[in-house]
């Protein structure tokens, strides 16, 4: 009795240790953390590459149960069916729509729940069907589309081959008329104002000599600033009445623009006529005893009835309380028997003379 005790326990042991080994599986499978399970039949209509037993289902990308049986569909070899174990809260409704999924860097293959109600039959599991492609791996997806490519290359051969042709053939006569094409863009920069600007010509402005003092000179310091004046003698081309362009005049240039050229040729003026007592220059206006205020109105060729040059200003000794000491206007012309660069410039020179001599001898009496 002693000798059979032992076994009777162990026998008992082993076979309570089975049972627990039973209920385990029956819980995992119908309780093991997600509760009942429900069996849905899901048809793939393609390929279903590393797809196994035992992959992972997922419901908005929730995993809900797993993959319980796979194998092609007898009616069709091209499809694939498979049942999936999922829990039975899971809300898959008629709109559910089934994929397949690749998961992590090795490309797991899970199948994939999205949307709401399937309505069973009584007694039967509910056949989800898969989207078109969704059993579609990356490589297959680039094979077809290299397929389709290839479809439509070798669709339109002909049209492609003549389009290379056209290409080829303009190129050629791009090729034996180069030097017309240049012509051509030479011409339309040309037209256009473009291109390599043409070389600008420049004339100075001629300081008048001879200013022999009149018996007089600036008895306090005398600045003369920029001129000021409209807009359009703020240049340094040629100006003209009526405007407009003339010939000859295209490359002409001032040496600075008419209110800095008046300026300096006016300071130059002035130390010709009295070295000793030169008007300061701009940057020491805070200095002088009075400044000369110029205004140029007029700095341009007439072409209306005799050629002639035109010379207006408008002058103002102020002094350092901005109070007008005298003020005055003048004005002069010079006949120009030939509109042309050379002569306007000698024409200008002879007219500046004068206004020169003239602002000198007043401002001497001014000051």
């Amino acid at each position: 009795m002693e000798t059979r005790a032992p076994y009777v326990l162990i026998g008992s042991f082993v076979l309570a240790a089975i049972l627990a080994v039973f209920g385990f599986v029956y819980w995992l499978n119908n309780t093991g953390g997600i509760g009942p399970r429900t069996n849905y039949h899901v048809q793939f209509q393609g390929p279903v590459p590393g797809l196994l037993v035992g992959a992972g289902v997922l419901f908005n990308g929730i995993r809900v149960g797993e993959v319980t049986q796979l194998g092609l569909a007898p009616d069709n070899p091209r499809f694939v069916n498979a049942t999936i174990s999922v829990a039975t809260a899971t809300p898959v409704r008629s709109d559910t729509r089934v994929g397949l999924e690749f998961q992590g860097l090795t490309g797991v293959p899970v199948v994939t729940l999205e949307g709401g109600a399937i309505v069973a039959k009584a007694g039967e599991p509910v056949t989800l069907i898969a989207e078109a492609g969704a059993g579609q791996s990356m490589t297959q997806a680039a094979r077809d589309a290299l397929r389709r490519v290839d479809t439509v290359l070798q669709d339109n051969s002909g049209p492609l081959k003549d389009t290379i042709a056209n290409f080829k053939t303009f190129s050629d006569g791009l090729a034996r008329n180069t030097g017309k094409l240049d012509g051509i863009i030479a011409g339309l920069e040309k037209m256009t104002g473009g291109g390599t600007p043409a070389q600008k010509i420049t004339y100075d402005l001629r300081t008048p000599k001879n200013l022999e003092p009149a018996g007089k000179t600036l008895s306090a310091s005398l600045a003369i600033p920029e001129p000021t004046a409209v807009a359009m003698l703020q240049t340094q081309r040629m100006l003209f009445a009526p405007v407009g362009d003339r010939p000859g005049f295209a490359d002409f240039l001032w040496a600075d623009s008419i209110p800095k050229l008046v300026q300096a040729r006016l300071i130059d003026s002035f130390e010709n006529y009295d070295i000793a007592h030169a008007p300061l220059r701009t940057s020491d206006l805070g200095q002088a005893d009075y400044q000369l205020l110029i205004d140029i109105r007029r700095f341009r060729i007439a072409t209306e009835g005799e050629a002639r040059v035109e010379i207006d200003l408008s002058a103002r000794i102020v002094d350092k309380n901005g109070k007008v000491v005298a003020s005055r206007l003048v004005e002069t012309s010079e006949k120009l028997d030939k509109v042309e660069p050379a002569a306007a410039v000698a024409a200008f020179d002879a007219a500046f003379a004068r206004i020169a001599k003239e602002l000198i001898g007043w401002s001497v009496q001014a000051v």
